[in-house]
Protein backbone atom coordinates (compact mmCIF):
# COMPACT_ATOMS: atom_id res chain seq x y z
CA UNK A 1 0.00 0.00 0.00
CA UNK A 2 1.70 3.16 -1.05
CA UNK A 3 1.04 6.53 0.76
CA UNK A 4 -2.30 8.12 -0.60
CA UNK A 5 -0.96 11.71 0.81
CA UNK A 6 1.18 12.28 -3.17
CA UNK A 7 2.67 15.72 -1.22
CA UNK A 8 3.71 13.30 1.22
CA UNK A 9 4.78 10.25 -1.20
CA UNK A 10 7.85 11.58 -2.71
CA UNK A 11 9.77 12.45 0.56
CA UNK A 12 13.06 10.50 1.36
CA UNK A 13 10.86 8.96 4.44
CA UNK A 14 7.97 7.56 2.62
CA UNK A 15 9.70 6.19 -0.33
CA UNK A 16 12.02 3.92 1.84
CA UNK A 17 9.13 0.92 2.22
CA UNK A 18 5.24 0.03 1.91
CA UNK A 19 3.58 0.68 5.56
CA UNK A 20 0.08 0.20 5.54
CA UNK A 21 -0.62 0.61 9.69
CA UNK A 22 2.09 3.72 9.38
CA UNK A 23 0.71 5.25 6.72
CA UNK A 24 -2.88 5.00 7.81
CA UNK A 25 -2.01 6.74 10.59
CA UNK A 26 0.25 9.22 9.25
CA UNK A 27 -3.21 9.88 7.24
CA UNK A 28 -5.59 10.12 10.36
CA UNK A 29 -2.80 12.86 12.35
CA UNK A 30 -3.12 15.59 8.39
CA UNK A 31 -6.56 14.68 8.50
CA UNK A 32 -7.30 15.62 11.97
CA UNK A 33 -4.41 18.87 11.54
CA UNK A 34 -7.03 20.36 9.06
CA UNK A 35 -10.10 20.28 11.30
CA UNK A 36 -7.89 20.92 14.57
CA UNK A 37 -6.27 24.21 12.46
CA UNK A 38 -9.88 25.00 11.30
CA UNK A 39 -11.51 24.60 14.87
CA UNK A 40 -14.00 21.47 14.00
CA UNK A 41 -11.46 18.98 15.97
CA UNK A 42 -13.06 17.87 19.09
CA UNK A 43 -12.25 14.67 19.89
CA UNK A 44 -8.41 12.57 18.26
CA UNK A 45 -8.63 8.89 18.90
CA UNK A 46 -6.32 6.24 18.48
CA UNK A 47 -5.84 2.44 18.48
CA UNK A 48 -3.39 0.95 20.87
CA UNK A 49 -3.62 -2.10 18.15
CA UNK A 50 -2.49 0.00 15.53
CA UNK A 51 -0.15 2.08 17.11
CA UNK A 52 1.94 -0.88 17.98
CA UNK A 53 1.81 -2.27 14.18
CA UNK A 54 2.99 1.48 12.95
CA UNK A 55 5.64 1.62 15.45
CA UNK A 56 6.78 -1.93 14.29
CA UNK A 57 6.43 -0.83 10.44
CA UNK A 58 8.50 2.23 11.07
CA UNK A 59 11.64 0.29 12.47
CA UNK A 60 11.11 -2.48 9.52
CA UNK A 61 11.04 0.42 7.17
CA UNK A 62 14.38 2.08 8.07
CA UNK A 63 15.53 -1.43 8.67
CA UNK A 64 15.00 -2.01 4.98
CA UNK A 65 16.11 1.85 3.81
CA UNK A 66 19.62 1.47 5.57
CA UNK A 67 20.43 -2.26 4.03
CA UNK A 68 19.56 -0.12 0.72
CA UNK A 69 22.02 2.82 1.59
CA UNK A 70 25.17 -0.04 2.28
CA UNK A 71 24.11 -1.35 -0.80
CA UNK A 72 24.94 1.68 -2.47
CA UNK A 73 27.76 2.74 -0.41
CA UNK A 74 29.18 -0.71 -1.38
CA UNK A 75 29.14 0.02 -5.28
CA UNK A 76 30.30 3.79 -5.01
CA UNK A 77 32.89 2.10 -3.29
CA UNK A 78 33.75 -0.94 -5.50
CA UNK A 79 33.31 1.50 -8.57
CA UNK A 80 35.97 4.83 -7.57
CA UNK A 81 38.01 3.07 -4.49
CA UNK A 82 38.01 -0.44 -5.85
CA UNK A 83 40.08 -2.29 -3.01
CA UNK A 84 38.43 -1.00 0.68
CA UNK A 85 38.06 -1.83 4.17
CA UNK A 86 35.38 -1.27 6.33
CA UNK A 87 35.36 0.68 9.84
CA UNK A 88 32.60 1.79 12.12
CA UNK A 89 33.49 5.23 14.08
CA UNK A 90 31.71 5.59 17.04
CA UNK A 91 31.59 8.70 19.02
CA UNK A 92 31.22 8.60 22.60
CA UNK A 93 30.22 11.45 25.66
CA UNK A 94 30.98 10.45 28.95
CA UNK A 95 27.96 11.03 31.05
CA UNK A 96 29.46 12.28 34.13
CA UNK A 97 31.88 14.21 32.44
CA UNK A 98 30.87 15.25 29.42
CA UNK A 99 33.83 14.32 27.48
CA UNK A 100 33.60 13.43 24.25
CA UNK A 101 35.59 11.00 22.68
CA UNK A 102 36.18 8.86 19.45
CA UNK A 103 36.46 4.72 18.69
CA UNK A 104 37.35 2.65 15.56
CA UNK A 105 36.90 -0.70 15.02
CA UNK A 106 37.42 -3.07 11.54
CA UNK A 107 34.08 -4.34 10.46
CA UNK A 108 32.96 -6.67 7.87
CA UNK A 109 30.21 -6.19 4.91
CA UNK A 110 28.24 -9.01 6.36
CA UNK A 111 28.15 -7.11 9.76
CA UNK A 112 27.07 -4.11 8.50
CA UNK A 113 24.13 -5.97 6.26
CA UNK A 114 23.05 -7.67 9.88
CA UNK A 115 23.07 -4.43 11.76
CA UNK A 116 21.88 -0.80 11.64
CA UNK A 117 24.81 1.75 12.32
CA UNK A 118 22.81 2.71 15.31
CA UNK A 119 23.63 -1.13 16.57
CA UNK A 120 27.41 -0.98 15.49
CA UNK A 121 28.04 1.86 17.38
CA UNK A 122 26.10 0.53 20.69
CA UNK A 123 28.51 -2.63 20.53
CA UNK A 124 31.26 -0.57 19.72
CA UNK A 125 30.96 1.61 23.01
CA UNK A 126 29.49 -1.85 25.30
CA UNK A 127 32.93 -3.27 25.26
CA UNK A 128 34.49 -0.41 26.87
CA UNK A 129 34.97 0.22 30.49
CA UNK A 130 35.21 3.49 31.65
CA UNK A 131 36.76 4.84 35.33
CA UNK A 132 37.91 7.61 37.35
CA UNK A 133 38.89 8.10 40.74
CA UNK A 134 34.91 8.18 41.65
CA UNK A 135 34.41 4.77 39.98
CA UNK A 136 32.99 3.93 36.70
CA UNK A 137 31.13 5.93 33.99
CA UNK A 138 28.91 5.01 31.01
CA UNK A 139 29.22 6.55 27.75
CA UNK A 140 26.41 7.07 25.53
CA UNK A 141 26.62 7.31 21.79
CA UNK A 142 26.82 10.68 20.03
CA UNK A 143 27.39 9.62 16.57
CA UNK A 144 28.34 6.62 14.51
CA UNK A 145 29.13 6.26 10.76
CA UNK A 146 30.54 3.48 8.36
CA UNK A 147 33.28 4.31 6.59
CA UNK A 148 34.89 2.42 3.50
CA UNK A 149 38.61 3.11 3.22
CA UNK A 150 40.57 2.64 0.18
CA UNK A 151 43.37 -0.04 0.83
CA UNK A 152 45.64 2.13 -1.83
CA UNK A 153 45.53 5.51 -4.35
CA UNK A 154 42.44 5.83 -6.52
CA UNK A 155 42.26 7.74 -9.73
CA UNK A 156 39.28 10.23 -7.92
CA UNK A 157 41.82 10.84 -4.57
CA UNK A 158 39.17 9.53 -2.68
CA UNK A 159 40.05 9.47 1.07
CA UNK A 160 36.56 7.60 2.36
CA UNK A 161 33.29 7.02 1.33
CA UNK A 162 30.75 7.27 4.75
CA UNK A 163 27.21 6.56 5.54
CA UNK A 164 25.42 8.66 7.48
CA UNK A 165 21.40 8.08 8.90
CA UNK A 166 18.90 9.93 10.35
CA UNK A 167 16.71 7.20 11.21
CA UNK A 168 17.85 7.17 14.53
CA UNK A 169 15.30 9.86 15.26
CA UNK A 170 12.53 8.86 17.62
CA UNK A 171 9.17 8.14 15.95
CA UNK A 172 7.02 10.81 17.05
CA UNK A 173 10.10 13.24 16.20
CA UNK A 174 9.91 12.26 12.26
CA UNK A 175 6.27 11.72 11.92
CA UNK A 176 5.60 15.22 12.52
CA UNK A 177 8.52 16.55 10.19
CA UNK A 178 7.03 14.70 7.55
CA UNK A 179 3.58 15.87 8.63
CA UNK A 180 4.35 19.58 8.29
CA UNK A 181 6.69 19.61 5.93
CA UNK A 182 9.64 21.12 8.20
CA UNK A 183 12.33 21.16 5.66
CA UNK A 184 9.80 24.11 3.72
CA UNK A 185 9.75 25.64 6.87
CA UNK A 186 12.71 26.12 7.59
CA UNK A 187 14.06 27.26 4.25
CA UNK A 188 11.55 29.53 4.48
CA UNK A 189 11.72 31.00 7.64
CA UNK A 190 15.39 33.53 7.21
CA UNK A 191 16.18 32.68 10.70
CA UNK A 192 16.23 29.30 10.52
CA UNK A 193 17.76 28.84 6.93
CA UNK A 194 21.20 27.86 7.98
CA UNK A 195 19.92 24.79 9.91
CA UNK A 196 18.62 23.81 6.96
CA UNK A 197 20.92 20.77 6.16
CA UNK A 198 19.89 18.94 9.83
CA UNK A 199 16.09 18.15 8.62
CA UNK A 200 16.19 17.51 5.15
CA UNK A 201 17.31 14.00 4.13
CA UNK A 202 17.01 10.96 6.14
CA UNK A 203 19.92 8.07 4.59
CA UNK A 204 23.21 10.05 3.13
CA UNK A 205 26.72 9.14 1.66
CA UNK A 206 29.18 11.24 1.65
CA UNK A 207 32.59 11.06 -0.19
CA UNK A 208 35.30 12.37 1.41
CA UNK A 209 37.88 14.07 -1.63
CA UNK A 210 42.14 15.31 -1.72
CA UNK A 211 40.49 19.12 -2.84
CA UNK A 212 38.04 21.13 -3.78
CA UNK A 213 39.00 20.68 -7.41
CA UNK A 214 38.70 16.71 -6.95
CA UNK A 215 35.20 17.63 -5.44
CA UNK A 216 33.84 19.18 -8.99
CA UNK A 217 35.80 16.11 -10.82
CA UNK A 218 33.95 13.82 -9.04
CA UNK A 219 30.88 15.12 -9.19
CA UNK A 220 30.86 15.24 -12.54
CA UNK A 221 32.00 11.56 -12.69
CA UNK A 222 28.41 10.77 -10.39
CA UNK A 223 26.47 12.71 -13.29
CA UNK A 224 27.25 9.95 -15.40
CA UNK A 225 28.23 6.83 -13.46
CA UNK A 226 26.94 3.07 -14.86
CA UNK A 227 26.73 0.22 -12.24
CA UNK A 228 27.33 -2.99 -14.93
CA UNK A 229 24.66 -5.62 -14.82
CA UNK A 230 27.78 -7.69 -13.85
CA UNK A 231 28.74 -5.69 -10.88
CA UNK A 232 25.36 -5.65 -9.96
CA UNK A 233 24.95 -9.20 -9.53
CA UNK A 234 28.02 -9.80 -8.16
CA UNK A 235 27.10 -7.95 -4.78
CA UNK A 236 23.48 -9.70 -5.10
CA UNK A 237 21.55 -7.04 -6.68
CA UNK A 238 19.12 -6.96 -9.74
CA UNK A 239 20.73 -5.51 -12.99
CA UNK A 240 17.91 -3.01 -14.15
CA UNK A 241 17.81 -0.05 -14.74
CA UNK A 242 17.13 1.56 -11.60
CA UNK A 243 20.03 -0.06 -10.00
CA UNK A 244 22.33 0.83 -12.98
CA UNK A 245 22.26 4.69 -12.70
CA UNK A 246 21.68 7.78 -10.09
CA UNK A 247 18.95 10.01 -11.11
CA UNK A 248 19.69 12.94 -10.19
CA UNK A 249 16.56 14.81 -8.32
CA UNK A 250 18.74 18.30 -7.50
CA UNK A 251 22.28 19.41 -6.94
CA UNK A 252 23.72 22.52 -4.96
CA UNK A 253 26.92 24.07 -4.85
CA UNK A 254 27.90 24.64 -1.11
CA UNK A 255 31.51 24.95 -1.95
CA UNK A 256 31.52 28.73 -3.34
CA UNK A 257 28.70 30.41 -1.57
CA UNK A 258 29.33 33.52 0.32
CA UNK A 259 27.60 31.77 3.48
CA UNK A 260 29.68 28.95 3.84
CA UNK A 261 31.99 30.06 6.44
CA UNK A 262 29.55 31.14 8.78
CA UNK A 263 28.85 27.07 9.83
CA UNK A 264 32.33 26.09 8.53
CA UNK A 265 30.07 23.62 6.53
CA UNK A 266 31.37 23.39 2.85
CA UNK A 267 30.12 20.18 0.26
CA UNK A 268 28.39 19.62 -2.92
CA UNK A 269 25.27 18.28 -2.26
CA UNK A 270 22.76 16.37 -4.27
CA UNK A 271 19.70 14.33 -3.71
CA UNK A 272 19.21 10.77 -5.87
CA UNK A 273 17.13 8.07 -6.95
CA UNK A 274 18.28 4.93 -6.51
CA UNK A 275 16.68 1.49 -6.71
CA UNK A 276 13.34 3.30 -5.99
CA UNK A 277 15.02 5.14 -3.37
CA UNK A 278 15.94 8.53 -2.54
CA UNK A 279 19.16 9.43 -0.76
CA UNK A 280 21.32 12.52 -0.38
CA UNK A 281 24.93 12.61 -1.42
CA UNK A 282 27.60 15.08 -0.29
CA UNK A 283 31.33 15.44 -1.58
CA UNK A 284 33.29 17.52 0.49
CA UNK A 285 37.27 18.49 0.59
CA UNK A 286 39.37 16.54 3.36
CA UNK A 287 40.12 19.66 5.36
CA UNK A 288 36.42 20.52 5.90
CA UNK A 289 35.66 17.23 6.90
CA UNK A 290 38.19 16.37 9.17
CA UNK A 291 36.93 20.25 10.98
CA UNK A 292 33.91 19.13 10.84
CA UNK A 293 34.42 15.77 12.41
CA UNK A 294 36.43 17.78 15.44
CA UNK A 295 33.67 20.19 16.09
CA UNK A 296 31.27 16.86 16.39
CA UNK A 297 33.96 15.16 18.85
CA UNK A 298 34.31 18.67 21.22
CA UNK A 299 32.77 18.42 23.98
CA UNK A 300 31.36 22.16 23.67
CA UNK A 301 29.95 21.17 19.87
CA UNK A 302 26.02 19.82 19.79
CA UNK A 303 25.32 16.82 17.51
CA UNK A 304 23.44 17.04 14.90
CA UNK A 305 20.48 15.63 16.85
CA UNK A 306 20.72 18.50 19.49
CA UNK A 307 20.54 20.98 16.71
CA UNK A 308 17.69 19.32 15.33
CA UNK A 309 16.03 19.78 18.72
CA UNK A 310 16.39 23.37 18.48
CA UNK A 311 14.87 23.94 15.00
CA UNK A 312 11.91 21.99 16.53
CA UNK A 313 11.91 24.22 19.35
CA UNK A 314 12.18 27.10 17.31
CA UNK A 315 9.54 26.25 14.84
CA UNK A 316 7.03 24.77 17.92
CA UNK A 317 7.38 28.60 19.06
CA UNK A 318 6.01 29.85 16.00
CA UNK A 319 3.68 27.26 15.47
CA UNK A 320 2.46 26.18 18.48
CA UNK A 321 0.03 23.06 16.71
CA UNK A 322 3.23 21.90 15.21
CA UNK A 323 4.62 21.53 19.31
CA UNK A 324 1.28 20.16 20.11
CA UNK A 325 1.81 17.32 17.92
CA UNK A 326 5.08 16.88 19.06
CA UNK A 327 3.63 16.12 22.34
CA UNK A 328 1.11 13.98 21.23
CA UNK A 329 3.26 11.86 19.19
CA UNK A 330 5.74 11.03 22.09
CA UNK A 331 2.76 10.43 24.09
CA UNK A 332 1.18 7.75 21.68
CA UNK A 333 4.49 6.06 21.45
CA UNK A 334 6.07 6.58 24.56
CA UNK A 335 4.15 6.66 27.46
CA UNK A 336 -0.05 6.57 26.65
CA UNK A 337 -0.27 5.43 30.46
CA UNK A 338 0.23 9.10 31.06
CA UNK A 339 -1.82 12.33 31.42
CA UNK A 340 -2.59 12.93 27.28
CA UNK A 341 -0.86 16.39 26.10
CA UNK A 342 -3.76 19.08 26.32
CA UNK A 343 -5.09 21.15 23.11
CA UNK A 344 -8.09 23.62 24.50
CA UNK A 345 -11.55 22.22 23.25
CA UNK A 346 -10.31 18.26 21.96
CA UNK A 347 -9.92 15.15 24.14
CA UNK A 348 -7.56 13.03 23.69
CA UNK A 349 -8.18 9.15 23.87
CA UNK A 350 -7.06 5.45 23.49
CA UNK A 351 -9.38 2.83 22.27
CA UNK A 352 -9.07 -0.86 22.48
Amino acid sequence: MEPKDTENAGSPLWMVSQAPALNELVMALKAARAELESGTAKRLEFSRTKLSQARSEFSAMIRRGEQDLHALAGLLSKQLLGTFGLRSSAIGEIERTRERFTITVDVTEDEVARSTDLDLGTRILARLAIADQRGWMRAALVSNVVEYEPTGPNPFNVYRVLTRIKAEEEIWNKVVDELFDLDRIVLRDKQLQHLSRYVKDVFGIKVVVGAEEDAYRLQEQLLSLTFSPAVLESRGLPSDELHQRLQFVESKDYLQRPSRKQSGWTALKSVVHWAGKTFEIQVQPLSNFLHERERLTRESHASFKSTRERVRDEVAQRLPLFGFYRALLKWLFLDPSSEAPHQEGVDVVLVD
